[in-house]
């Protein structure tokens, strides 16, 4: 599974980093963590606020913290 996280490498954008790594270790899925920094990439997946993550190519959430539960249902679905 491939998930790159969109963001300046603010408080928020680290901490969802951390949060996607640390569920998908508990669950022991395989995931790609990527940190995607540059204003203008973040901006061709049409993300405004950030953090952004992106699965498999797909935004998937945008501004502020995910959940825990919602970061579960992403990686239980793929």
């Amino acid at each position: 599974m491939n998930i790159k996280i969109l963001g300046t490498g603010c408080a928020n954008c680290k901490a969802t980093v951390t949060l996607i790594d640390q569920i998908a270790q508990a669950k022991g899925v395989a995931i790609k963590l990527e940190k995607v920094e540059e204003l203008r990439d973040i901006m061709n997946f049409g993300v405004m606020s950030t953090p952004g993550v992106v699965i498999n190519g797909k935004v998937v959430h945008a501004g502020g913290i995910p959940t825990r539960d919602k970061i579960e249902q992403w990686l239980a679905a793929a």
